[in-house]
């Protein structure tokens, strides 16, 4: 952290609310915080970041994404392009939320596409995503719960979350929050992991209950191994079907993502028609049932028994109007 205060944009200022009671907020000169205007809360403001909340049990992604380098841009073009279903065209003039923003590379995609942005993610993750975004004046972020974003509720023409909300001890409640944010008429987008075969679950849920108890030191050096075992074909093709690690091109983001599946404290799977039953019951029509970004035989016969660990289900919808 900086020594002297990161000036604070009070454009960013003027879109947020008081996550407690929906008020407009203010800058305090003098403390330089944010707080009501009857100055019953206030939240600070750390390198110019408005801070609702601390990492509490996401510490670990902040870890992670202020560690690893693991922006591609047209691997995370494609990436949005498959997991949101938004053709990268259509961004231009929407007001966009990415709710679990991480590190930011969802967020810089869509603000270079002419989007205006905001990012909020319970973690310090913030801070890399900031630094990521600096040369894109209209993307922002906030430090903030997904459960209770300082936002004006149904003002995003576009919400979208990868990967993120099974991470909280309840997935269905992080939904439903997030799907206020919508405009009517404006669209959802979320990925959630998958529900593999019971087998799988059992296997690799009780080694998390481990593994998700170490400090990062610890668990660190077994995601390295996880690396070099996704490098070797005949290995990243069948033993991660038992127990997870990556098999991305790139050794860091091999060990990137497998430490994103040891060490969370929380992590549930769901089925697409659970998914799909969430945005019906939050008012969501036109649902599209996303395929996975991956293509091949093989692939697609395993994604669809459920076979793939680490894999999504993935649905997008549009909010119905009022009328």
């Amino acid at each position: 952290m900086s020594e002297q205060p990161a000036p604070i944009d009070l454009s960013l200022v003027a879109q947020l609310r008081s996550p407690v009671d929906g008020s407009t907020l203010v800058y305090d000169h003098d403390t330089t915080q944010l707080q009501t205007e009857a100055a019953a809360d206030s939240w600070q403001i750390i390198d110019g970041i408005p801070r609702f909340v601390s990492d509490e049990h996401l510490k670990s992604f902040g870890d992670q994404w202020t560690t690893y380098e693991v922006a591609h841009d047209d691997e995370d073009r494609a990436t949005f392009a498959a997991k949101t279903g938004m053709p990268l065209s259509e961004l231009k003039g929407l007001r966009v939320l990415d709710a679990g923003c991480g590190g930011g590379r969802y967020s810089r995609i869509c603000g270079e596409a002419g989007a205006t942005v905001i990012g909020a993610d319970h973690s310090r993750a913030v801070d890399k995503a900031t630094q990521l975004c600096v040369h894109l004046g209209d993307v922002r972020f906030v430090q903030a719960d997904l459960k209770y974003l300082p936002l004006e509720p149904a003002s995003f023409d576009f919400v979208f979350s990868i990967g993120v909300m099974h991470h909280d001890c309840d997935t269905r409640k992080v939904f439903d929050a997030v799907a206020k944010f919508v405009k009517p008429g404006g669209r959802y987008s979320v990925w959630l992991y998958r529900r593999n075969q019971w087998w799988q679950e059992v296997i690799n849920s009780s080694l998390r209950g481990i593994t998700s108890r170490l400090p990062s030191l610890l668990l660190t050096p077994f995601c390295h191994v996880g690396a070099i075992l996704g490098g070797i074909p005949i290995i990243n093709r069948t033993l991660n079907k038992i127990v997870n690690f990556s098999a991305h091109p790139s050794y860091e983001n091999r060990v990137c993502d497998t430490f994103d599946w040891w060490a969370p404290e929380y992590q549930f799977h769901h089925t697409v028609e659970e998914l799909s039953i969430w945005f019906h019951e939050a008012g969501f029509e036109n649902l599209q049932v996303l395929p996975p970004e991956k293509s091949g035989g093989f692939y697609e016969w395993a994604y669809q028994k459920n076979l793939l660990i680490g894999s999504g289900v993935n649905v997008t919808g549009v909010k119905c109007s009022d009328d």
